[in-house]
């Protein structure tokens, strides 16, 4: 990797750690930078969610206030994000190359319809949270976490505004301790996919490493400051990189 790739890759993981610790998007800013640099699909998307890693879980940090209390939900919850990271994980290596490369430019739109949809999206738990919704969310709840983790397994763009709008549903909580949860469970999902793709899987080092330093200053920046940000800006960044990445991929 070039000196100038590493800067340029360097800041998109500084954006993606703090992305991640408010949206929950960051995977946009990193993955289409690794296409442009010449870094396959799929093993870009493995580097990614390695690199990514160190960032969620400063980001996960960066909350751990608003995690007080909620150590019973972890542990469950926790459970069904562990077992869908590394079912997710499996599918990218063991389906064909081409199957990854063709679902790409699908899951890079689906999550950029969610974080454009983030406001009304937001809007509408908020609401929620005065008229249904209860402690421990039940099947449901841990379904629904299995199935985010299964895909953020596997791709992970936007897995967060899943998991937050499944916690609105079904769960009566302030949403910044909504958020610290849907951090941990992310955390969780990226972690175990990691490790097992570090041990399976053929991996650009250098730029994980590079997405590792910059997305643990991101997510620590973005747990503290990230809510001052204008969040019109921030679904802007997202939506034109990843629409210019769904477009590069199918070229």
């Amino acid at each position: 990797m070039q000196s100038l790739e590493a800067v340029a890759l360097a800041a998109a993981a500084v954006a993606a750690g703090g992305i991640n610790a408010v949206v929950g998007s960051g995977t946009l800013i990193t993955f289409p930078t690794l296409l442009a640099f010449g870094v396959p699909p799929v093993m870009a998307n493995v580097s990614n969610t390695i690199g990514l890693v160190p960032g969620v879980i400063s980001a996960a940090y960066g909350y751990r206030r608003e995690l007080k209390g909620q150590l019973p939900r972890l542990l469950r919850l926790g459970a069904a994000a562990l077992v869908g990271g590394i079912v997710g994980a499996v599918l990218l290596l063991t389906l064909p190359a081409d199957t990854f490369r063709a679902a790409v430019p699908v899951l890079i739109l689906l999550a950029c319809a969610l974080v454009l949809l983030q406001p009304r999206l937001g809007k509408w738990l908020a609401r929620r949270q005065d008229i249904r919704g209860d402690r421990d969310g039940g099947v449901p709840v841990w379904a629904g976490v299995l199935g985010t983790g299964i895909y953020g397994g596997y791709f992970g763009a936007a897995q967060g505004v899943l998991l937050m709008g499944l916690f609105g549903t079904f769960l009566r909580e302030d949403l910044q301790r909504l958020n610290a949860l849907k951090n941990v469970l992310a955390a969780l999902v990226n972690g175990v996919a990691a490790v097992f793709f570090v041990v399976v899987a053929e991996v650009d080092w250098a730029a994980a490493g590079v997405i590792a330093l910059g997305s643990t200053l991101g997510g620590l920046l973005g747990a503290k400051v990230g809510r001052r940000l204008p969040p019109a800006v921030l679904r802007g960044v997202i939506v034109a990189v990843g629409v210019t990445a769904a477009v590069a991929v199918t070229v």
